[in-house]
């Protein structure tokens, strides 16, 4: 028996590093009946007859697991946005945020394509930015065009196995040919007809960058809260978090509880009218799920 990581996941095949070596492995029979499917990055019990005939016995425990993209034991994801084409998204920025936040993955804000903001744009994304870093968040800006934010960003690979994320068409590909050119990833231009890139990442694979491991993903065809609950939802934003001690009520949602230090802030402007906006949504929607599945 022998340990190893899962580097890449591809029809059926999972292929291992173990001392330095790949195996290509094919998981037990078993895992299906267990319903045990196991991922990029996970550590796992193998044995093997030969480089390309091996099979894994056993997933070791996670740290932590995403399901789209299916990756284990994250340390951060990277969020690339797109400054313009297709336009910046704070609702879906916030989605992803409070997705990654529910499973305890530090996220890092890539803003790219800012060498095509104009003089109209460019006050408005700079301005969401400026909320973000208050907030805490690490934002990066960059262009593949000027190279800007590139050498910004790969101290934060440094050690940490890192997830790509973001919409289809924002670059995230070419930010890593940009970081590795030797790795020559596909790359598609947007569709303008659909407002968003087409897919170009078929698997889920990780890669070493600098001195990191970074996945590049597939593109996010939905974002659903499926494991949140409303309790759970003020806890994914680090301006509500911050301040809950201060609300009246333990446990207060932030919604109708009288002297909210939350809703305090966001009279006083501390707190983006468009995150509180947000934030009201997806607990609709998180109440509705329950509504629908109860």
């Amino acid at each position: 028996m022998a340990e190893g990581k899962i580097m890449k996941a591809l029809s059926g095949f999972y292929y291992v590093l173990s001392d330095g070596e790949i195996i290509q492995c094919r998981g037990r029979g078993v895992f299906r009946k267990q319903k045990i499917t196991p991922l990029v990055g996970d550590y796992v019990v193998f044995q093997a007859e030969s480089k390309t005939d091996g099979y894994i016995m056993e997933v070791c425990e996670r740290k932590n697991e995403l399901i789209r993209p299916p990756i284990a034991n994250v340390d951060q994801a990277i969020l690339v946005f797109s400054a313009v084409e297709p336009d910046f998204s704070t609702m879906l920025l916030d989605r992803f945020l409070v997705l990654i936040e529910a499973k305890d993955i530090r996220p890092i804000i890539v803003v790219n394509k800012m060498d095509l903001l104009n003089e109209k744009t460019k006050p408005i994304v700079q301005g969401y930015i400026s909320d973000y870093r208050r907030i805490g968040y690490d934002v990066i800006e960059t262009s593949i065009v000027t190279k800007a934010g590139l050498e910004q960003l790969l101290p934060y690979l440094e050690g940490k196995i890192s997830v790509f994320a973001g919409q289809s068409g924002v670059g995230k590909s070419s930010l890593l040919n940009a970081l590795r050119p030797d790795l020559q990833l596909k790359t598609n231009d947007i569709s303008f007809h659909l407002g968003r890139g087409k897919h170009t990442t078929r698997h889920v694979e990780l890669i070493e960058i600098g001195d990191g491991l970074v996945a590049d993903t597939p593109g996010f065809s939905a974002l659903e809260f499926q494991d949140i609950e409303e309790e759970q939802l003020p806890l994914c934003f680090p301006e509500f978090r911050q301040r809950s001690h201060e609300c009246k009520f333990r446990g207060c949602t932030h919604m109708t509880e009288p002297k909210c230090a939350v809703k305090s802030a966001l009279e006083a402007g501390d707190i983006p009218v468009y995150r509180y906006n947000h934030y009201r949504h997806f607990m609709e929607e998180i109440k509705e799920r329950k509504t629908r599945y109860y």
